[in-house]
């Protein structure tokens, strides 16, 4: 079975496919700035030694704080990663992603996003805990990952982002202390990919609708070149 029918098995349901849809209009827009990966070193994997590229993003409960400058823009109480979503790292490597979660969240419709998958080890680490998934009842948002149905390499990754709880007091800078997620993969050759939040956080289609599916929000592309 290849990676991709697995996928389609496995979020049988359809919110993916949504998700998916939404994701692929969405990019017929002027994308947003980029974030390039930045290499510091290399690394042993599994692969044999590959340079070690890192990148850092966060998810916040409003758009106030990414790429839409301080006043949100036009959707200001839409919830977003930041700081941007479209992003670009090196073929053949490892890569590290970290993500401070500053949002609340709830129940996952599909417990299958409840899990990590794709990572190296199958696993995150939260708040410097690994773990190989969370309860689908604590889900903030995910990082979901995947191609677009043609010829380039397979990839399919996704990990869970827990929710701060909603009496957690503020920061400084007006979220509470966050979440912090890290996990790693290996990258394959060059590639253009999607990548998504499968937590229905946004409007109608069963909250996949508005934030979840419009780049510069819950959704964005991966470049690997």
């Amino acid at each position: 079975m290849r990676i991709w029918e697995g996928v389609a098995a496995a979020v049988a349901g359809g919110a993916v496919v949504i998700t998916l849809v939404g994701v692929s209009l969405s990019l017929a827009a002027s994308p947003p700035s980029q974030l390039s990966a930045t290499v510091r070193g290399s690394a042993p994997t599994p692969a044999g030694t590959l340079p070690h590229a890192f990148l850092t993003l966060a998810t916040y409960p409003d758009s106030l704080a990414g790429e839409h400058g301080s006043n949100g823009g036009p959707h200001p109480d839409w919830v977003s990663y930041g700081p941007t979503t479209n992003l670009e790292v090196p073929a053949h490597a490892l890569l590290t992603i970290t993500i401070d979660q500053y949002d609340t969240g709830g129940t996952i419709y599909n417990s299958f996003f409840a899990g990590v998958h794709g990572t190296l080890g199958g696993t995150e680490t939260i708040n410097g805990k690994t773990v190989t998934g969370i309860s689908p009842d604590n889900v903030a948002h995910t990082f979901t990952l995947h191609m677009f149905p043609a010829n380039q390499p397979s990839l399919f990754i996704s990990v869970p982002l827990p929710a701060v709880s909603a009496s957690a007091p503020n920061l400084a800078n007006g979220y509470p202390k966050p979440n912090v997620v890290t996990f790693s993969f290996i990258t394959a050759g060059p590639g253009r990919y999607v990548w998504n939040c499968e937590y229905p956080c946004g409007t109608q289609y069963r909250g996949f609708g508005g934030p979840m599916s419009t780049q510069g929000y819950m959704a964005g592309t991966l470049t690997v070149g």
